[in-house]
C-alpha cells in the first residue's frame, strides 16, 4: 500500500516533516508536458508536491526520444498529458492532477491558473503566444513564475516574482515580428550565451521552420534547478534570485554565470547582441 510519508521520507533532512506536509498540500502548473514538462513534473512529483495542474495538445512521437521523460516506443501516439499524469500517479497515486489537453488559451488561462501556488514554464520555445498570455495572468494574480531553458548542454534560469520586473519589461517583445521575437526570447534566457561556441550544425537551429537542437543533459539540469527554485519559493527559504538577474550554469563549458540585465533587453549590451543574433538567423533561414 502507498504511504506518503515512507514514500518521501528520504527528502527529510533536506527538509523537515513540516516542510514536507507544506509542499504536499501546494499546487504547481505547468504549461507543456513535453521536454522540460515531463520531467518537471516527475521531479516535483518525488519532490512530494501532490498537486499540479498540466497542459499540452501534442502527442508522443519518435523525435521525443532523447530528452521528454514520457516518450517511449509504448507510448507513441498517445497525448502526453494522458501519459505524464499516469506516470505522476505511478509515483504518488494520491496526486489529484488536473489536465488541459487543449492547451493554454485565453478562455480557459484563469482555469488553469486556480488555486495556483507557483508556474513552471515548460512551454516549447516558440510557443510565444501562449506564454504571454499565462504570464500576463500569473503576474495579475501575483503567482510566481520559474522557467528554466535547455540551452545545448546546460541551463538558463529566470524567476519572476510578483511585484519585480515583468515578463515584457525583461524581454521587451512589444512591437517586434514574430522572428524579432524569438531573437529577444532567445538572448533574454540566454544573456551568457555559453552554449553558443559548441553549437557544430547551425542549421539544426532554424527560427523560420520552429526547430532547434537540445541534448537530454540540459533538459534534466533544467529540473534539477527550477525545482529548486519552486522548493524555496514555496517554503520561503533560501535566496530567490529573480529578473532582471538570471543564473546559466553549462556543464560542457564548465561555466557558471550570473547574469544581470537591469533594462532586460532594451539595454545596450542586450541590442548588440540582438543585431548579432538577427545576422545569424538570417544568414541560416534564407
Amino acid at each position: 500500500m502507498f504511504d506518503y510519508d515512507k514514500a518521501f521520507s528520504r527528502n527529510i533532512g533536506w527538509v523537515t516533516h513540516e516542510e514536507q506536509h507544506i509542499l504536499r498540500n501546494k499546487r504547481v502548473a505547468l504549461a507543456g508536458a513535453g521536454g522540460v514538462g515531463g520531467i518537471h513534473l516527475l521531479t516535483l512529483a518525488r519532490l512530494g508536491i501532490a498537486n499540479f495542474n498540466i497542459s499540452d495538445f501534442d502527442d508522443f512521437e519518435v523525435h521525443n526520444f532523447n530528452r521528454q521523460a514520457g516518450a517511449f516506443v509504448s507510448t507513441l501516439g498517445e497525448q502526453k498529458v494522458d501519459v505524464m499524469e499516469r506516470m505522476a500517479k505511478d509515483i504518488n497515486p494520491e496526486a489529484d492532477i488536473k489536465s488541459f489537453p487543449e492547451g493554454i488559451f485565453a478562455h480557459n488561462v484563469d482555469e488553469f491558473l486556480e488555486n495556483v501556488d507557483v508556474y513552471v514554464d515548460s512551454l516549447d520555445f516558440f510557443a510565444l503566444e501562449a506564454r504571454k498570455v499565462v504570464y500576463q495572468k500569473c503576474y495579475e494574480k501575483r503567482i510566481p513564475v520559474v522557467v528554466c531553458a535547455p540551452l545545448g548542454m546546460g541551463c538558463a534560469s529566470i524567476t519572476f516574482m510578483p511585484g519585480k520586473m515583468t515578463f515584457e519589461e525583461y524581454f521587451r517583445f512589444e512591437g517586434k515580428s514574430e522572428e524579432d521575437q524569438y531573437i529577444q526570447f532567445l538572448i533574454g534566457l540566454s544573456p551568457a550565451m555559453l552554449q553558443r561556441s559548441y553549437l557544430v550544425d547551425e542549421s539544426a537551429a532554424n527560427f523560420k521552420e520552429k526547430r532547434g537542437p537540445s541534448t537530454p543533459m540540459s533538459v534534466s539540469l533544467c529540473a534539477g534547478v527550477a525545482q529548486t527554485e519552486v522548493l524555496k519559493i514555496l517554503l520561503k527559504r533560501g535566496k530567490v534570485i529573480s529578473a532582471p538577474y538570471g543564473l546559466h550554469f553549462d556543464a560542457y563549458k564548465n561555466k557558471y554565470v550570473k547574469t544581470w540585465r537591469p533594462f532586460g533587453n532594451a539595454g545596450i549590451v542586450p541590442r548588440i547582441m540582438f543585431k548579432i543574433a538577427k545576422k545569424i538567423v538570417s544568414t541560416h533561414t534564407k
